[in-house]
């Protein structure tokens, strides 16, 4: 493994890292960085650290802006230090590298963790400037139409080690930054298998959901949970129910927009056009997941833009669902094709419809074999515990270094 900071480019940093003095024994701390603490994929992975590292013995940090899940850092067993993280200009990153590299001294941290791009480059500079070994966790291929873009995108491939959150992001990695091998470590996300257990949702739970939701008795339905973004594919599903020209199914969108009205409006307008008023529902957030899966008769995630995971395939499948998902980015990897659910060709209605057709038709025993083999197949592969124990080895890694 190289060691030290050190860009793509191959650009060394002077800085000599500090050793780490008794590694484990004297509670070894570990500064996880990020912009907020909101719902997200991200933000949830950050909290199943903290509360693997606290469980090993570990001292974990976040810093962050806030947000609604700093009290579940708390809980988990962390300490937060909130400073204005989420900012991107460049006076702000300047400013959090001073920030950071107070804290990473006042606190001895040992190693410093960053999770999205402008965090990652106060946080970075911070490492370099204390001598500490500094880790990135790259989470998305993000947009990069221009040369600066590029550049700053960079960040992220410029730890110590590089953490990539799929195979397709590796590979993604290697092509657009040159990353060597060395330095990349593959951690697939994990998630909560007794949370995302259909053995321990009670059917309370999914009675609540479908009154709040107004539910009828005598359809079948579909979910798909995702936020209200164009390239989650939406239109793809409105498209596709309009073409199956069926009455007896319900339809729910689940997720926010998050302020970007203009494309709801656009949804809607779709699915007004297509007459699927009556078919199509708009449900915006749902706070009891595992639930909401246990209603569906089909989940679909049809997103046009490549996953870089995917997370709702893998919760879906764990819930022993039937799931459909496009065949692009990194779904390939959670799902195995016709044995734990199926994969489509992004973008196309009329394949998605097909199947839509043929899932919606599954018989009981037909529905039971799927749901074992996915559950299965989820837990060999994308359990949080192997999340945390494949990432805590990356900061063992680091850890030897120079001991």
């Amino acid at each position: 493994m190289e060691h030290g900071a050190q860009a793509s480019s191959g650009a060394k940093s002077s800085v000599v890292l500090r050793p780490s003095s008794g590694a484990e024994s004297r509670q070894t701390r570990v500064l996880q960085v990020l912009p907020a603490l909101h719902f997200g994929g991200v933000e949830r992975g950050t909290i199943d650290i903290v509360q693997a590292l606290a469980e090993a013995g570990w001292e974990p940090w976040v810093a962050s802006s806030g947000g609604a899940l700093v009290n579940d850092v708390r809980r988990a067993g962390g300490r937060h230090f909130a400073m204005p993280l989420a900012k991107k200009n460049p006076i702000s990153i300047g400013l959090n590298i001073g920030r950071l590299a107070r804290l990473i001294e006042s606190q001895d941290i040992d190693i410093v963790h960053a999770r999205s791009r402008a965090p990652a480059w106060s946080a970075m500079y911070a490492a370099r400037q204390t001598g500490r070994r500094f880790v990135t966790t790259y989470h998305g291929t993000y947009n990069a139409r221009s040369h600066l873009k590029v550049r700053y995108n960079s960040v992220m491939a410029r730890g110590d080690t590089v953490i990539a959150i799929s195979q397709f992001i590796a590979q993604h990695v290697r092509e657009t930054h040159g990353t060597d091998n060395r330095r990349l470590r593959v951690v697939p996300r994990g998630i909560d298998l007794a949370y995302f257990d259909p053995r321990n949702v009670h059917a309370d739970r999914m009675v609540a959901l479908a009154r709040k939701w107004r539910l009828p008795d005598d359809r079948k339905i579909i979910v798909l949970p995702a936020r209200l973004s164009r390239w989650k594919g939406h239109e793809v599903l409105v498209e596709a129910l309009g073409q199956l020209a069926r009455d007896d199914l319900c339809c729910l969108l689940i997720g926010e927009d998050r302020g970007r009205r203009r494309y709801t409006d656009a949804l809607i307008a779709a699915i007004r056009k297509r007459g699927l008023e009556g078919v199509v529902r708009l449900v915006g957030h749902c706070v009891d997941m595992p639930a909401a899966y246990m209603l569906a008769d089909v989940v679909v995630s049809p997103a046009t833009d490549p996953e870089a995971f995917g997370r709702v395939a893998v919760e879906a499948q764990a819930m022993g669902r039937p799931t459909l998902a496009s065949s692009h980015g990194a779904t390939g990897e959670t799902i195995i094709d016709g044995e734990t659910g199926w994969l489509i060709p992004p973008g196309d209605a009329q394949v998605l419809a097909e199947a839509l057709r043929h899932t919606l038709a599954l018989d009981g025993d037909q529905r039971a074999v799927l749901a074992e083999r996915a559950r299965a197949h989820v837990s060999q592969h994308f359990s949080k515990q192997r999340m945390c124990d494949k990432t805590l080895d990356v900061y063992r890694e680091l850890l030897a270094v120079g001991q």
